[in-house]
């Protein structure tokens, strides 16, 4: 965690400015998204957890919703809370949430997992099942892939971190094994947009028990 952190603080306000609006493009994502928001409903909480900048949080807002993010780096909430005034960012790991076990109607996982080490994810599942309510909203998104891609002094800058890839069956049987139901799984192509890495997407709506 110490890495990632110190990462993204390190290309915060670059990655903010190259990744701005980041589902503009997305036609894709953001039908996920609605589709997301309208199983969750008005009713409840939603954490945005590895937020970034914020634009996922401020979309998820502008659909309804009762959310607020959360981010290991500084550096990105006050990008956040600078973009996004009247949002609630928190900075603080989503292995070790504050939420209180069972409060929130939904987590929202997009490309967060990515920098927990695949023996680790038993532990970041069962966080995300003890904070939600029974009958709660789980969205991951992630990249399709069996090897990490290894990304070296972005923007210039003297850093390198490792973005873990994952197999969408693989995801599934993980969700399974902390007490989730996946409800569907889109794995879509990739496409020649900014900042898109050239493998498959996936993502996958899950619910948890009870």
């Amino acid at each position: 965690m110490t890495d990632t952190r110190a990462f993204y603080d390190t290309i915060a306000e670059d990655y903010a400015d190259h990744f701005r609006d980041p589902l503009a493009e997305r036609p894709l994502e953001r039908a996920l998204l609605a589709a997301y928001a309208e199983q969750v409903g008005p009713h409840g909480t939603v954490a945005d957890l590895g937020c970034g900048p914020g634009d996922v949080t401020a979309h998820l807002a502008g659909l309804g919703l009762s959310v607020f993010g959360v981010d290991l780096s500084d550096a990105m909430i006050a990008i956040a809370r600078r973009r996004y005034p009247a949002l609630r960012f928190e900075q603080g790991s989503m292995r070790e949430l504050s939420s209180a076990d069972g409060s929130l109607a939904g987590v929202v996982s997009w490309y967060s997992s990515i920098h927990t080490p695949v023996d680790e994810l038993p532990d970041l599942f069962a966080e995300f099942h003890r904070v939600l309510a029974p009958g709660g909203r789980l969205l991951l998104a992630f990249q399709v892939g069996d090897l990490p891609l290894r990304l070296e002094r972005p923007f210039g800058r003297d850093v390198a971190l490792d973005y873990e890839r994952r197999r969408p069956e693989q995801m599934a049987e993980r969700l399974s094994g902390a007490g989730f139901t996946v409800r569907s799984t889109t794995v879509r192509g990739p496409e020649v947009t900014r900042g898109e890495s050239p493998v498959p997407q996936a993502f996958l709506l899950a619910q948890k028990e009870g």
